[in-house]
């Protein structure tokens, strides 16, 4: 069903994901097969096989369940669903908002998975207890010990993924075929599984002893301007799901004016791929490095210095906007640990009835709340909005049926109305005493669930974004940047833009910087473009080696060709992943 979002299945593809089914299937059925092979007659008994086949089918049809879940959701978040993901605080509420429209929108999904219950059910056999000798011979016990001991041995190896050095890991996936085809190697009961019994986000590597760490690469950003402090407000706007694949295709008519005023960096990518990944990202330079989002993780309330904070060192009001209800996507709980003054979320819009019914308010009526607010606060400001009407279901109001244009994908009517939005947003400000006095940020929180174009479904692709800054009073900060830019790398070029002085723990870099990288991470692989070069790094060891520039749909892989790039690319990387987990483990994200 998703087959447009992978590279062609292959055999290898195949055995990868016979490996990891096998795994899972022993991880939840280690328990029944005790329950049947523990030697004894009382096993026979025709309630206690009832029980076992009852139970047998609840637990295994559950996890199949989120196997049909996921068939949709991979679309959304490109990775399989872990246990973080499926308990994070706040998914309950988006679960029973946006259950009863997937089940309609997707109803196949719904039917298919009720003919596999029904079949599920009806292939189980039933055990002939009448059959049963009530006494057992000694011979009988022996044989009985032997399946018993026999089936825990092979279960056992069929769990660790067979005769392996160590136990199968989600991120064993990269070894079985195409990079981009990980998930169809895994399955969702076995990612689910492992991340809720491993319950660290990330473990320290010690790929480097501290001198050379920060010899190779050091996350602690000093910024010493000789200039005096500009005390502009910033204004932060994260837009749902604008992902490069969804820009200049006439759906965003005023975002493509707007970038012709702006500092635009061409070459943007999102250092995740789900909402909550983009704002620690944007907001406190924290890329999300592991399998669990940072909001999410045992790490959530580590010390962290982002914006809000070293913003209200310098006297600013700060308030963080989400039209969606309170609790969505640990948010407000983010809001609150990192510093900003005041959280505004469905609960405080004041203003028309304008609920979607499903999700929050929608944009246009929610981002002009958003300009009366901002006009009430004293200056300067610093704030920021996530937007939220380009989110599934893309539900749009009833009034602007038929007037914007459907595009080529199913996401692309919403972001048209949402580029609408944004326009009227800043018709309103425009006409406010703070507006020249502004710098606006864009960025796309991460891409969409699918482009149209083969380029859109790369590793690279799959990232790439817009950013932008623009500030309606300097006509000098406009252009186009072709230097690779991350969200992580909007936090520092912010407060050196301002002549801002501090210091900071920052993995990104500013966009005065020679420096050209970005990185990012992926159920289990790691992601570093450096110039034209683009490497995927999985189970320490690189997978992958492309001139992404020449070789836009990454077909020639040159890691063999290439160990200089290849040892060059890896050494930093190591260097990079060393000291996040270092600093994320040992709370050290703040100096």
């Amino acid at each position: 069903m998703n087959s447009k979002l992978f590279e062609p299945f292959t055999f290898q593809t195949f055995l990868g994901g016979l490996l990891f089914d096998f795994a899972a299937i022993a991880y939840i059925n280690i328990v029944f097969l005790l329950a049947h092979l523990i030697p004894g007659n009382f096993k026979y008994k025709p309630r206690y096989q009832s029980i076992l086949k009852v139970s047998f089918y609840t637990v295994n049809l559950i996890f199949i369940a989120t196997n049909f879940i996921d068939i949709i959701y991979y679309r959304f978040t490109g990775r399989r669903s872990t246990f973080g993901m499926i308990t994070a605080k706040g998914m309950e509420h988006e679960a029973l908002g946006l259950i009863p429209s997937f089940l309609k929108e997707f109803w196949y999904i719904f039917v298919l998975f009720l003919i596999v219950s029904i079949i599920f059910w009806k292939l189980i056999p039933n055990l002939k207890t009448h059959l049963i000798h009530e006494k057992s011979t000694k011979k009988d016990y022996y044989k009985q010990y032997t399946y018993f001991v026999l089936s825990i041995v092979i279960i056992l190896l069929m769990g660790r993924g067979g005769f392996r050095k160590k136990p199968i890991k989600i991120v064993d996936a990269a070894e079985y075929g195409a990079l981009n085809n990980s998930a169809l190697v895994l399955n969702t009961p076995f990612c689910i599984l492992k991340s809720a019994v491993k319950k660290e986000d990330i473990e320290k590597v010690n790929y480097f002893n501290e001198k050379e760490l920060v010899s190779i690469y050091n996350p602690v950003i000093s910024l010493k301007s000789s200039e005096p402090t500009i005390k502009k407000n910033v204004v932060i706007l994260i837009l749902e799901s604008f992902g490069n694949e969804n820009i200049g295709r006439g759906q965003t008519p005023f975002l493509d004016s707007l970038i012709t005023k702006s500092y635009y960096f061409k070459n943007g990518f999102a250092n995740g791929k789900v909402s909550i990944d983009a704002v620690p990202s944007i907001l406190s330079s924290i890329p999300s490095l592991m399998n669990n989002s940072f909001i999410t993780s045992s790490y959530s309330l580590n010390k962290i210095n982002g914006l809000p904070k070293i913003f209200k060192k310098e006297g600013y009001t700060t308030s963080f906007f989400h039209g969606a209800f309170n609790g969505s996507q640990n948010f407000d709980q983010y809001a609150q640990v990192a510093g900003f003054d005041q959280y505004f979320g469905k609960d405080q819009y004041t203003g028309e009835e304008s609920f979607d019914g499903k999700w929050g308010i929608f944009d246009e009526d929610f981002l002009q709340f958003y300009a009366a607010k901002l006009t009430s606060f004293k200056q300067p400001f610093f704030s920021s909005l996530f937007t939220i009407s380009s989110h599934s279901p893309y539900t749009i109001p009833e009034k602007y049926k038929g007037k914007f244009p459907k595009g080529t994908t199913e996401i692309q009517e919403s972001i048209a109305y949402t580029d609408f939005a944004l326009r009227r947003f800043f018709d309103t400000a425009k006409k406010q005493g703070w507006y020249k006095n502004t710098l606006f940020v864009i960025s796309s929180d991460h891409t969409s669930s699918g482009g149209d174009k083969d380029i859109d479904k790369t590793n690279i692709g799959k990232f790439h974004i817009p950013i932008l800054f623009f500030d309606p009073s300097n006509p000098e900060l406009t252009g186009v940047n072709e230097k690779n830019f991350q969200q992580i790398d909007i936090m520092p070029s912010i407060l050196d833009y301002l002549n801002i002085k501090t210091d900071m723990v920052s993995f990104g870099k500013s966009y005065k910087s020679k420096e050209n990288y970005v990185v990012y991470y992926l159920q289990g692989t790691y992601h570093y473009i450096k110039d034209d070069y683009y490497l995927a790094f999985a189970n320490n060891k690189t997978i992958g080696l492309y001139n992404w520039k020449k070789d836009p749909l990454l077909k020639n892989n040159l890691m063999l060709k290439d160990k200089a790039k290849v040892e060059e690319s890896e050494k930093f990387l190591k260097a990079y992943i060393q000291s996040f987990n270092e600093r994320v483990v040992n709370n050290k994200l703040a100096i």
